[in-house]
């Protein structure tokens, strides 16, 4: 009996040692490998009606931005705690959207119809609208990019039903941005086109053209907005990544045009999947798009090296996201993996799809009440700066870590993401050089601040996230709560619990490439 309790007692020992794995985290300092905009996180808004349907579900509600109630305080509360938040205006049916200027006075709703795009027939922008998103957008400081319609003045090729032929016609968009700078309206960016490059989705159009039809769209945007200060970005192409079509592309269409060279990822595959759950949490799988950021980013470099590669789209799974996985804790390894590292591969911003609507939303679609994905964008947003580190470690795949200069502050924030469902890692965070004369540990007044999330009640699958143990739900105001660090002695190691994120402030790392 005393060998089975000595053995039992081994076990234990053995299980409780092989539970817990010390990492030394080793952070580049000295320079910085990439930058960001200061807005780096975006959200998307999108145009979808109720009746848009995937799986025998149809997730969207009222979310669409013509059904959206823009003037709900829970939204408001949200956007606003950003100061500011970027948010882009596009999707699927932005190149069946006209808009009520000009000659355009019938505004036709969305429709169900069989042989539309994406299942549905053209509609429009009322007037009324437009005034109404720019009177949020004004109350909620957004930054705002708007996706124009890029198939005006097209037609379906008789040899190819897929391919859009013809110049792209300016005239209802010259008539909707015309009224926008009558009021005064700011418009950060304009985006011509939604998934119309490469091979398209339900259309495309030819590398050549649409390198045609955006630099028409700089050459209007410079006779509206004369004032180069003030004149808002262009974007494009706004689809998925094919290496051939990109390069022509960004060959033809020149220097000086474009200012971002935006790209959507849906690296999940469908929200019906089964396995979703286990592709969010698979350290391997997630790492399999990190090919895509990096040729997308060498060939802004070599062939547009004045704009910038942008995620301009990304909800993980495509077809309104996964339910009961993509508006919970689980889905935050994905996300908050997804904006560390497109900072590595030097994108400036990473817009999420999307901020309200489908199952992959930053925010309940029908309560507004914040999902966990939304609190890790806002400490994202608030802590990490838009210089990257360097970082690398020996220890298991399944710890993620990522580095940034710190924002508006000294120091450095590491983001650290523990998939292991039974590992511990305890880590300690070093300079590359190992000289730790970087660590100010002498000061009994300097702390380290710790933003550790877990799932509610351990459940992976929780739409509840606890900030440093304590629940995030909305103050009484229907505010968003404030975000408290744990305060910590900088000497200790950081303790990064299974299943959990963890932001790390520190002044007393002193990274020359953050003076």
């Amino acid at each position: 009996m005393d060998e089975k309790v000595i053995l039992s007692c081994i076990l234990l020992l053995f299980f409780s040692l092989s539970s817990a794995e010390d990492v030394k985290l080793k952070v580049k300092g000295v320079t910085a490998i990439a930058t960001t905009d200061e807005n780096f996180v975006c959200a998307t808004l999108d145009w979808w009606p109720p009746n848009k349907c995937d799986y025998n579900q149809c997730p969207w509600g009222q979310a669409g931005i013509l059904n959206l109630d823009l003037c709900n305080d829970i939204l408001l509360n949200a956007v606003k705690a950003f100061n500011p938040l970027r948010i882009r205006l596009g999707g699927s049916l932005e190149d069946q959207i006209v808009y009520q200027f000009g000659k355009q006075k019938d505004c036709p709703p969305l429709e169900k119809k069989n042989d539309g795009l994406f299942g549905f027939s053209k509609g429009c922008l009322p007037k009324k609208r437009w005034d109404e998103i720019h009177d949020f957008v004004n109350k909620t400081r957004v930054k705002f990019t708007f996706g124009l319609n890029a198939l005006s003045g097209k037609k379906r090729s008789n040899e190819d039903k897929s391919n859009w032929e013809g110049n792209w016609d300016p005239t209802n968009a010259i008539s909707l941005m015309e009224y926008t700078v009558s009021k005064g309206y700011k418009i950060d960016s304009y985006e011509l086109g939604n998934e119309l490059c490469s091979g398209g989705v339900s259309a495309r159009i030819d590398s050549v053209q649409y390198a045609k039809d955006i630099t028409k769209l700089r050459h209007t945007i410079n006779l509206l907005y004369p004032n180069a200060n003030t004149r808002p970005k262009l974007l494009g192409p706004a689809g998925f990544y094919g290496k051939e079509w990109f390069k022509s592309f960004l060959q033809n269409v020149g220097q000086d045009v474009i200012d971002g060279v935006t790209h959507h990822i849906y690296n999940l595959g469908a929200g019906n999947d089964k396995a979703l759950i286990n592709k969010v949490q698979d350290p391997y799988y997630l790492s399999q798009i990190a090919q895509t950021f990096k040729d997308v980013s060498a060939a802004v470099e070599e062939f547009a090296p004045g704009a910038g590669p942008w995620v301009g789209e990304s909800g993980g799974a495509y077809n309104s996201g996964g339910k009961q996985v993509s508006n919970t804790f689980v889905n935050g390894f994905w996300y908050l993996d997804q904006l560390g590292m497109t900072s590595t591969y030097n994108h400036k911003v990473y817009c999420r799809q999307a901020l309200v609507g489908g199952n992959y939303a930053m925010l309940n679609t029908t309560t507004f009440i914040p999902n966990p994905d939304y609190y890790g964008g806002l400490l994202w947003h608030r802590l990490m700066g838009s210089k990257v580190l360097g970082v690398s470690h020996e220890g298991s795949p399944f710890l993620r870590a990522y580095a940034h200069c710190s924002k508006k502050r000294h120091g450095i924030t590491v983001l650290l993401i523990n998939m292991s469902k039974s590992i511990t890692f305890r880590v300690s965070i070093e300079d590359d050089m190992n000289l730790n004369l970087h660590w100010i540990r002498s000061s009994k007044n300097v702390t380290r601040e710790e933003y550790h999330l877990t799932p509610k009640d351990g459940n992976v699958q929780s739409d509840v996230v606890l900030l440093n143990g304590t629940p995030l739900v909305l103050t009484q105001s229907l505010g968003i709560p404030k975000m408290k660090p744990k305060l910590v002695d900088p000497s200790s190691t950081i303790k990064v619990m299974p299943d959990s994120i963890v932001f790390v402030h520190s002044d007393s790392f002193q990274a020359p490439a953050c003076s």
